[in-house]
């Protein structure tokens, strides 16, 4: 098997419900050095999602310059629309509005933004990206290939939003994935590694909630996910947890973990769910311990993101084919 870890480096107080165009700080940033362990000891080089508030501070971008020259590192793009120009109003729409929901044309600029930052600051074309939120909609599907973007990591299996786009049953293994129907285009698809205890259960929850009202429906689907899902994210699940979810997977044939954080959970405060510098130790200590196991346990070695785009024999998805039961095309 393979691991890839990545990293949202994102700007402060998006935990707080409120998605401002110039962010309170990105102070957490500096904090990535936590998990220079990672690279330099056990041999696992991180992928870093950056957001355009974060390329746009000389001294976030003294710390990406640290570990492009020092550790083994992928730098690729995060995109926060909220808070990447142009901000033109979405009449009747307030923060954060789903990546369908924005005018094409706005989204092509807000993308352009970001890879224009990306260029002009670090001297970067990345071809590595997550969305926001894990916004992963077709607009958005469709546009980044254009701009060379050739692996995404934006869907969480198991993990149903209100008003976003439906990924609950996308598998947990990498796959080819097209925005629809006469969509030639395509991307490599590096979903976070989140796995049911018993496979049969996830189809079987979704086809129970599927035709109950939309908040009911979001409500069974959350309990499913506490109750029956294990995963590899150190911020989501307990340590006992992430190795289930590591065996589980390849006992199911999977080739790839993909984990996942956010640069300000590193940060004590920036997050409500790491107040304080002791959650934050022992949220690093999680993450040695699990890299520590996965060496001891063998036969796991560490990737990139854009390593994904050389890989041969995955299965192709189209996006038209995963719809809540009852839907139309």
């Amino acid at each position: 098997m393979k691991c890839i870890v990545t990293i949202d480096v994102e700007e402060e107080g998006l935990f707080s419900g409120k998605y401002p165009q110039r962010p309170d700080g990105v102070k957490n940033v500096r904090e990535l050095r936590r998990l220079e362990f990672l690279p330099r000891e056990l041999g696992f080089p991180l992928t870093l999602l950056v957001t355009y508030p974060v390329i746009q501070d000389p001294r976030c971008r003294e710390v990406l310059q640290h570990w492009r020259r020092n550790l083994d590192i992928e730098i690729g793009a995060h995109l926060h629309p909220w808070s990447t120009p142009p901000y033109d109003p979405i009449p009747g729409r307030k923060e954060p509005v789903p990546s369908d929901g924005i005018p094409y044309p706005l989204l092509q600029n807000k993308l352009e933004s970001l890879l224009g930052a990306l260029d002009k600051h670090l001297g970067i074309h990345p071809t590595a990206f997550r969305m926001g939120r894990f916004d992963l909609g077709r607009r958005i599907l469709g546009l980044i290939p254009r701009y060379g973007i050739t692996v995404d990591s934006s869907i969480v299996p198991l993990r149903s939003v209100a008003g976003g786009p439906d990924h609950f049953l996308f598998p947990a293994d990498p796959f080819r994935l097209r925005g629809g129907k006469g969509d030639l285009q395509a991307v490599v698809e590096a979903p976070l590694t989140l796995l049911p205890v018993r496979t049969s259960w996830a189809e079987g929850i979704y086809r129970l909630a599927a035709p109950m009202p939309s908040w009911k429906r979001d409500a069974v689907m959350t309990t499913f996910r506490y109750l029956a899902v294990v995963g590899t994210q150190p911020a989501w699940f307990p340590l006992f947890s992430m190795m289930w979810a590591t065996g589980l997977h390849r006992k199911r044939g999977g080739r790839y973990l993909t984990v996942f954080l956010h640069s300000s959970e590193l940060c004590p405060g920036a997050t409500p769910a790491f107040r304080h510098q002791k959650a934050v130790e022992r949220l690093v200590g999680r993450i040695r311990s699990y890299f520590q196991w996965l060496r001891r346990t063998g036969c796991v070695e560490g990737a990139v993101l854009s390593s994904l785009e050389e890989e041969t024999g995955l299965p192709w998805v189209n996006m038209d084919r995963l719809q809540r039961p009852g839907q139309s095309s």
